[in-house]
Parts: structure tokens; C-alpha cells; sequence
């Protein structure tokens, strides 16, 4: 998501992200086709009993972890190593397991069936307090929830959702329509309501009506489209929508995010509002909020390195965009060596 300005909004790919690995999960390209046989493998994982459909969906992520691209797999790993200050083979270890994930996200996004039924038993919500208090004192009117890509992002929508909260999910078109339309079909079953990421004036009027704009903050962007803030100790470049639509729009945002539990529930946790700073210097307030979501994103990550979405390649705008002095000068701002 970016600055209002430019009405452009970064999508929250809430499943099938664009990347090699999971492309790998989408076995036909024919709309129909795809359409089809995602149903009727949902309806085939939701005969199972849970344990036995997560274990093939983790078989089916380790085989294609082998598809994955020597790059990825590399990229992966350096950015782990110099994130984390880890060695070489714990963050081998790291980038597969986070990869592997996708197994644990790809079989309950087919069980969102039966997962509505049984939604408060499986995602435990620490916190979910903040969200009521707000809604029974904001006089309708809804706010920002930003979240990162960790453990099951899906899901959270639809946790959310089945515990009363009324979500909003910015959505990105599938490249295939069968997966499209079987992926928002199921977001609106579980109870989420669906915008494209193009839907700028329907985001203010659902932000009016009181509901809560979800938003996945940390891929990475053009380099006219985010601002540079410190993320694990490097220069970074970061979306600024929910700040921006903060800011604008005089909502609270609620940084939320999930982890997975050893006997594969999963714990929400909903932190206090935050409020931007409304001064006469724009850039700056938006600037400040959007470093305070970074810091509160990587605290996280440390926290449960194994479930965030490592093989995004979330420097290459710095990279390819930036020359090298003009990144020793972000460098030296943000006061890092």
C-alpha cells in the first residue's frame, strides 16, 4: 500500500503470493479447471482428520521445495544470516521451514469449511479486548489492522472475521481466474469482505461504515512508492498505507500478528491502538508511524523466525534502485554502520 496521494494500494496477497514456490500449489491454469479441482480437493481435505491433511500438506511443500530455485534458496539465506546474525546452516534451516509452512497454510485454507465451524478452538485471540473497546466507543467507524507475513495470514482474516470483528481483506486478482474466484469465495464464506486493491474510495466508505481495513505491510515496493525506514538493522524500503490511510482518515491502526502453537493452533495477538500524529509536516508523521509498524514487524520475526515469508526478496528495491552512495547516505540518517 502507498502514500494516498498516488491512489495506489499494495495488495495483501493473502494466499498463492507470487513466487516460484507457491506457484507450484496451482497445478492447472484453466480457470474452470482450477476452480474445479480446488473444490473438490477442499472438499477431499476436509474429510481428513487435521493432523493427517497437515502432514500432506507439508509432504507436498517438501517436494517443492525442491523446485525452488538454487537463487531463491540462496537470497534466502543471506538475508536470514544477515538479519538474524545466524550461521550458515541454521539459516538453511530457517528458509526451509519457512518455506514448509506453505504446506500448514495451503491445507487450512482448504479446510476453511470446517475451519468455520471450529474457528475459536484453533485461533486463540490474546488481545481481541482493544478491537471491542474501540468498536463500542468509535461511534461506528472502523480502522487498520497491519500485519506481516508470518504463520498463517489467511487465516487470521478469517479468524477475525468468525470472532465478530468485521475484516476487510485487500485482495490482488489471481492470474488464474479459477483460483480467484475459489480463494474469494472462501474468504467470503468464513466472513471476510473482499475489495481489489484498486477499490480506494470503497476503502474510505467501509472505513466510515466501521469496518477494519486488513493490511500485510512488509514486501517490498517501488522506490517512489514506500519510505526508508531501519528493518533488522538495514536500510529498508516500506509501504506507508496503513499510516497514510491513518493519518487521513483519523482511524486507529491495530498491529496484529499470529504464531503457530506446537499442537498446531494458533495464538493471535492484538496490540493497542496506535494513532498517527497529525502535525503540519505530513511526510514526517507518516514517516514516524511507519517506522514504529517496522519495528514492532521485526520484533515478531525474531520472535518466530521460522514462519515469516523469507524468500520474498524484500531488499531488492534498495538494491536495484538505490546507488551505492545514495544508500551509504540512508545509511548514515537512520544512524547505522
Amino acid at each position: 500500500m502507498y502514500e494516498f496521494t498516488v491512489h495506489r494500494f499494495l495488495p495483501i496477497n493473502w494466499f498463492f503470493p507470487e513466487s516460484e514456490f507457491v506457484s507450484g500449489f496451482i497445478l492447472f491454469q484453466g480457470g474452470k479447471i482450477t476452480y474445479a479441482f480446488l473444490k473438490i480437493l477442499s472438499w477431499l481435505i476436509c474429510l481428513l482428520p487435521f493432523s493427517l491433511a497437515v502432514t500432506l500438506g507439508r509432504a507436498l511443500a517438501h517436494f517443492a521445495w525442491l523446485f525452488v530455485s538454487g537463487r531463491r534458496k540462496k537470497l534466502a539465506r543471506e538475508n536470514i544470516q544477515k538479519c538474524l546474525g545466524v550461521d550458515a546452516q541454521t539459516a538453511a534451516e530457517i528458509a526451509k521451514a519457512s518455506a514448509i509452512n506453505f504446506g500448514n497454510i495451503f491445507i487450512e485454507v482448504l479446510r476453511f469449511p470446517e475451519l468455520k465451524r471450529t474457528m475459536k478452538s484453533h485461533v486463540k485471540i490474546v488481545g481481541l479486548e482493544h478491537l471491542q473497546n474501540y468498536i463500542a466507543s468509535s461511534n461506528g467507524r472502523g480502522g487498520v489492522i497491519m500485519t506481516s507475513h508470518s504463520d498463517n495470514w489467511e487465516l487470521m482474516g478469517g479468524a477475525f472475521a468468525q470472532y465478530g470483528i468485521p475484516l476487510v481483506g485487500v485482495a490482488k486478482k489471481q492470474k488464474s481466474d479459477g483460483a480467484d474466484k475459489f480463494i474469494n469465495e472462501f474468504r467470503t464464506n468464513i466472513g471476510m469482505h473482499i475489495t481489489y486493491h484498486s477499490g480506494v474510495r470503497e476503502m474510505y466508505q467501509l472505513l466510515d461504515g466501521g469496518r477494519f481495513i486488513g493490511l500485510i505491510m512488509d514486501q517490498d515496493v517501488g522506490r517512489h512508492d514506500g519510505v526508508i525506514v531501519k528493518f533488522f538493522n538495514r536500510a529498508t524500503n516500506y509501504v506507508t498505507g496503513a499510516a497514510s490511510m491513518s493519518r487521513f482518515k483519523g482511524v486507529p491502526i491495530f498491529p496484529a500478528f499470529m504464531h503457530r502453537n506446537p499442537d498446531g493452533t494458533h495464538t493471535l495477538e492484538v496490540q493497542p491502538p496506535l494513532y498517527v500524529e497529525r502535525t503540519k509536516d505530513k511526510r514526517t508523521d507518516i514517516w514516524e508511524m511507519t517506522q514504529k509498524l517496522a519495528a514492532l514487524t521485526e520484533e515478531h520475526i525474531r520472535r518466530y523466525p521460522r514462519e515469516w515469508f523469507w524468500l520474498h526478496d524484500r531488499w531488492k528495491s534498495i538494491r536495484n534502485e538505490f546507488s551505492p552512495e545514495e544508500i551509504a547516505e540512508l545509511n548514515r540518517q537512520l544512524g547505522l554502520n
